[in-house]
């Protein structure tokens, strides 16, 4: 039940602070929702890494088929993806989902140190 709940909280928070701070605060939210719900630290990191796969990818792609593709689909040709915007969005998601896992590892092990 504390894994579910630590996917959910890390993803509301990482969502709002994404509204009106930078895109990195998102691993601040993922430290502190480790640091008040403990975990072990491979389920913290993974629910860092879930959250934010899941949030990051959904809201890349709600933005990408906004506008009919048009722009992933050129940076992922000046990338080495071959124009392939659903991979961009992997990609994108995988960048985000690592950043939160990490941070979320680290308010765990912050917690066991404590």
């Amino acid at each position: 039940m504390k894994f579910v709940v630590s996917i959910l909280l890390i993803a509301l928070l990482s969502f709002v602070s994404g509204l009106f701070l930078p895109w990195w605060c998102m691993a601040l939210a993922a430290a502190l929702v480790s640091l008040l719900l403990p975990q072990k630290p491979g389920m913290a990191f993974l629910s860092g890494f879930i959250a934010l796969f899941l949030l990051w990818g959904a809201l890349a792609w709600t933005i990408d088929s906004a506008n009919g593709s048009i722009l992933s689909q050129r940076i992922a040709l000046i990338l080495p993806l071959g124009g392939s915007s659903v991979l961009l969005i992997l990609i994108t998601a995988l960048v985000g989902a690592l950043v939160a896992g990490m941070a979320a590892l680290a308010g765990s092990c912050l917690k066991r140190t404590v």
